[in-house]
């Protein structure tokens, strides 16, 4: 690993206390990276920041952010911009689901996985936005990245709130990225299926009361036999290489763009 690849990257993310979020974290810094963790888990990226500082390369913070609240996203940028100087990604990472049968689906379900999930994206992209466009040009293209999901391309009958709310994420990289592209930001996403993390393991155990599944470990490994072309589900290190290379200058001229990293369960 190249410890100086993403050296002048300033990295805000949301959702970053465990999982995917912290795995990218913690990668982003190994290369150099300053990274501005964010979660309603204080105790969770105060752990992280921990880490990434004893390792000695980037440096991290830690902020309590609820991306539902639009102060605490504004609050979030300037504390990567105090901290770091400015500000040239942001990471909209953070990102929840509660399973219903279709039928089952009541407001406070829909509201919970939108507001989080689809609202709070929003306001972290267009508060990350205007920092960018108060900066100015610089020599680097500026970045949004958004985490989608395999139910951005399609849905489930079980998750069709979840499936909502990251169909929203990827018209969001769409629409902002024709927005932005004037101001020199590039808005792109990726997209994993079924990654083995907390968020899982508490999907799993939804599953199970829902009816889907009769006993608990076995979603992940249904779905891997049945419908992921490579047979095995993921971790936060299948993917966070793609997060890297969307934070990367590689992937300057990109924009609009969502990737899949599912192992072939949708394939475009």
């Amino acid at each position: 690993m190249d410890p100086n690849r993403l050296k002048g990257k300033n990295i805000m993310i949301t959702g970053a206390a465990q999982g995917m979020g912290a795995c990218n974290a913690e990668y982003f810094a190994a290369q150099g990276a300053n990274v501005c963790l964010g979660d309603v888990n204080v105790d969770g990226v105060n752990e992280v920041a921990k880490r990434i500082n004893e390792a000695g390369n980037g440096k991290a913070i830690a902020v309590k952010l609820d991306v539902t609240k639009r102060e605490d996203n504004a609050a979030a940028v300037a504390a990567t911009v105090d901290a770091f100087g400015y500000i040239n990604v942001a990471l909209m990472n953070a990102g929840v689901n509660k399973p219903r049968m279709f039928m089952d689906i009541d407001e406070d379900n829909w509201d919970m996985i939108m507001d989080i999930n689809a609202k709070g994206m929003l306001f972290g992209m267009q508060e990350a936005a205007r920092q960018m466009i108060k900066q100015g040009p610089m020599d680097e293209v500026y970045k949004i990245i958004n985490v989608g999901s395999i139910v951005s391309r399609t849905a489930f009958l079980d998750v069709v709130p979840y499936s909502c709310s990251k169909y929203c994420a990827l018209a969001m990289i769409i629409g902002g990225a024709k927005a932005l592209w004037e101001h020199n930001i590039t808005v792109n996403g990726y997209a994993p299926g079924v990654v083995r993390t907390e968020l899982w393991e508490q999907l799993d155990k939804d599953l199970v009361e829902i009816g889907m599944f009769e006993e608990e470990g076995q979603s992940m490994d249904h779905l891997a036999k049945t419908m992921i072309t490579m047979k095995k589900y993921s971790y936060p290190d299948d993917v966070k290489g793609t997060a890297a290379f969307l934070v990367s200058p590689e992937s300057d001229y990109m924009t609009g763009q969502l990737i899949m990293i599912d192992g072939g369960m949708i394939m475009q």
